[in-house]
């Protein structure tokens, strides 16, 4: 058989399509315009939903499974339906979910895996070039998945555009997969389920305030956290800041944390090192605060304030509250 669709895992959270998916969607989209290939998105329990179809899916291949998520279930299922489906590429989104299932899935298939993946492009003949950061993020590298099996990325959050949302755009055909699990495939039993402490996502915050080393060795943690508080958004960290362990991991920003695309990011004494900007340079607007008239962060910003964060960021806390004592904000 033929190699010919490209498949996007549809992944959900509690009961919702997740927005990586419509991302993924969307680019899988462009990347078979023009070509015989179609879009199809993978989905695992519950209903079917249109959204899919709506956002670019021509076939959604759904496996009814009323229980939980559960690495190695739905490994058997997508690994079944590769087999007897035969697409030409699968796509997942970079979560924690993508990244626990896409390499279980490539292991069993016996074919690479590019993680991470920041650019996608679809040679004639079908080979999917996949693109990430490389060497720390110093250099890009274009991957190409030899062989004749099925080409697997994982796709950053945020990097690609959904679609347009558009009712009756695409065609409503849904396939129902053969699920045939075996007792290894249960082997892991969930006893509860406990939420994020979290009040937001990080990465689907609209606003976005980012502590780098210069506000962790002014000691003004505190501040950049009621800053985030006071913008109704939510505190982010760079790396030196979270190995110092004065910021949890998941408030990671940059190629090795979260990747965000906030309405507003504020950098405070972030540099601004290569490997901090591939997760945030989807921000519509950047407002960076920093000392070094040079540092790199500028460059991507759409405001610098050049000046001591232990002058800048109380004065940033005042403001807000007297706009707001006034009734401006």
């Amino acid at each position: 058989m033929e190699r010919k669709d490209i498949w996007v895992y549809a992944e959900c959270r509690n009961g919702q399509i997740a927005p990586v998916t419509l991302e993924l969607l969307g680019e899988a989209r462009r990347l078979a315009e023009g070509t015989e290939h179609s879009v199809a998105a993978v989905l695992i329990g519950g209903p079917v939903a249109h959204e899919l179809f709506e956002h670019g899916a021509d076939i959604v291949y759904h496996a009814d499974l009323a229980e939980d998520f559960r690495t190695l279930s739905h490994t058997r299922v997508i690994c079944d339906a590769v087999k007897t489906y035969q697409p030409l590429a699968l796509l997942f989104g970079a979560t924690a979910l993508g990244r626990s299932l896409a390499p279980r899935v490539a292991s069993r298939l016996q074919t690479g895996l590019s993680a991470d993946c920041t650019d996608l492009k679809l040679l004639p003949g079908g080979t999917l070039v996949q693109t990430r950061p490389a060497f720390g993020g110093n250099l890009y590298a274009s991957i190409l998945t030899q062989g004749e099996n099925v080409q697997i990325a994982t796709v950053r959050p945020h990097v690609m555009r959904p679609l347009e949302k558009r009712e009756g755009r695409w065609s409503e055909e849904v396939i129902a997969l053969d699920v045939k699990l075996k007792d290894e495939d249960l082997a892991v039993e969930i006893l509860a389920r406990k939420p994020a402490a979290s009040a937001s996502r990080l990465d689907e915050a609209d606003v976005v305030v980012t502590a780098g080393f210069g506000v962790q060795r002014y000691g003004l943690l505190d501040e950049a956290r009621e800053l985030a508080r006071l913008l109704g958004g939510a505190f982010a960290a760079t790396r030196k800041v979270v190995d110092a362990g004065k910021a949890a991991p998941e408030e990671q920003v940059g190629q090795t944390g979260v990747t965000v695309a906030p309405k507003l990011y504020v950098a405070l004494g972030v540099s601004g090192a290569v490997q901090h900007i591939v997760g945030m340079q989807g921000a519509k607007k950047i407002v960076a605060v920093n000392l070094d008239p040079n540092a790199p962060i500028f460059r991507v910003a759409d405001v610098g304030l050049r000046g001591d964060l232990r002058d800048i960021l109380p004065e940033l806390i005042r403001m807000i509250k007297e706009e707001r004592a006034d009734g401006a904000l």
